[in-house]
């Protein structure tokens, strides 16, 4: 009898130690980073990252303090959050976490005033995902985190196999480009930086903002001492942007334009690379792009004529 105790407590530390050794799948975790990323957070976003492979409801019921609540208003306009009588701080938690768990949120329920710059602790966190492998069996969101189970079964892909992240492995890069295991990319002025758009020009800035998968929209992303004007975080790319309305120059202003940015897209695309990003830069025309490849035959496979701006 006297060794009952003692094998029920062994039993109970194998199973929470396997309980715990069995991780949510990655895709809820940078699912709920980007879902926190579009609001305001006082603490600089450290509860969101240590709450965020809990399920979406879990992060806002045990990060609701930290919310920065005079920026945001909640709208229960189709009464979705009835709550009983409380004091007016209760009702606005009550409601706040009610609606931000909606499966399909309202438009316009939640309403985040002012600009959201994303809070420092989850834009890192972000960015170090983005910078980790794929796990073999991310599936998507839905389906890897049920609510009701605490460890969800993670589905196939056609990703390859690649190690468990840890600490020591934050450093480790996927193996293409062969430039990315390069140890210069972890230098500070390799950490991309949102800082706003220099303004007065709402056209280019508009064109930067639609790049396709931009990750930071409204802002243009400090690398390596330069002002690029967007990123695409997965596929790791910084854009440089041109609006010349170039098909109506004259001959002798083309060559002076093209002479300039040549020498400009040269420097930028040798920052860029440098950090261990690629380069892309887009024109308005097929005749800016055509004079550029002509100019700096390198350029070639990087230019890109906008069909969004």
């Amino acid at each position: 009898m006297r060794f009952r105790p003692f094998l029920v407590l062994l039993f109970l530390s194998v199973a929470c130690a396997t309980t715990e050794s069995r991780p949510r799948p990655p895709a809820v975790r940078l699912g709920n980073l980007q879902r926190a990323a579009a609001l305001p957070w006082m603490d600089d976003g450290r509860c969101v990252v240590r709450e965020a492979s809990q399920p979406w409801s879990g992060v806002v019921e045990r990060c609701f303090h930290a919310l920065d609540t005079r920026r945001i208003r909640f709208r229960d306009t189709a009464r979705r959050c009835s709550v009983a009588s409380a004091d007016a701080a209760t009702l606005e938690m009550m409601v706040g976490v009610c609606l931000l768990t909606q499966p399909e949120l309202v438009v316009g329920a939640v309403v985040v005033v002012g600009l959201v710059v994303v809070a420092v602790a989850i834009h890192e966190e972000m960015e170090a995902y983005e910078l980790r492998p794929s796990f073999p069996d991310e599936g998507s969101l839905e389906e890897a985190a049920p609510e009701t189970v605490p460890v969800a079964q993670e589905s196939g892909t056609q990703r390859k196999p690649v190690p468990d992240p840890s600490p020591a492995g934050q450093d480790w890069f996927p193996p293409e480009p062969p430039r990315d295991s390069d140890p210069r990319e972890r230098r500070p002025e390799c950490t991309p930086q949102p800082v706003q758009h220099l303004g007065g020009d709402a056209l280019h800035n508009m064109c930067a903002d639609r790049v396709p998968l931009n990750g930071f929209p409204g802002f243009d992303v400090l690398v390596n001492g330069k002002r690029f004007d967007a990123l695409q975080l997965r596929a790791r790319v910084l854009w440089e942007i041109k609006t010349d309305n170039f098909d109506t120059y004259s001959r002798d202003l083309r060559r002076i334009v093209i002479s300039k940015q040549v020498r400009e897209l040269r420097r930028e695309l040798e920052l860029a690379r440098a950090c261990g990003f690629d380069f892309r830069i887009g024109v308005r025309s097929a005749a800016h792009r055509a004079e550029l490849e002509f100019e700096e035959p390198e350029l070639k496979d990087i230019l890109v004529v906008m069909d969004w701006c």
